[in-house]
């Protein structure tokens, strides 16, 4: 079975279900030398805005990668997989740091997941505006 590329704002809706399940995924972004570092993360899907989220804290080298792109962002890439079912979503990441964005971005976490994330003062977003989606489920 091919892998369907999917406009990543107008899934269809086996796409879009299955980013509502509560998977681990990973991120997927660039060290300053051009090697990837893969990590398990949370990620919410925002079809709508284009946008999926990572929350994190501001330490952590993820945000340095991003970071370390520059103000236009880092191209990244997200993907849960169960069994044959996975899903890829690539962009361009920013890190948020404004109250009201990681508010919202806790609650979409909570949403998808069941449970409110561990305060933690340091949390910034990984924001990412979303240019491809792609998986086979």
């Amino acid at each position: 079975m091919a892998a369907h590329p999917q406009d990543p704002g107008a899934p269809d809706a086996p796409y879009l279900a299955f980013w509502q399940e509560k998977h681990v995924c990973t991120l997927t972004t660039l060290r300053p030398d051009g090697t990837p570092h893969v990590v398990p993360v949370g990620v919410t899907y925002d079809p709508q805005a284009r946008l999926a989220r990572v929350i994190t804290s501001k330490s952590s080298a993820k945000v340095r990668h991003v970071l370390a792109a520059g103000p236009d962002g880092a191209r990244v890439a997200v993907c849960q997989m169960e069994g044959r079912r996975w899903a890829t979503l690539e962009g361009r990441a920013t890190v948020r740091t404004e109250p009201e964005q990681i508010a919202d971005a806790e609650r979409r976490y909570a949403d998808r997941y069941g449970r409110t994330p561990r305060p933690n003062p340091e949390r910034v977003v990984i924001e990412i505006a979303l240019t491809r989606a792609m998986g086979r489920g």
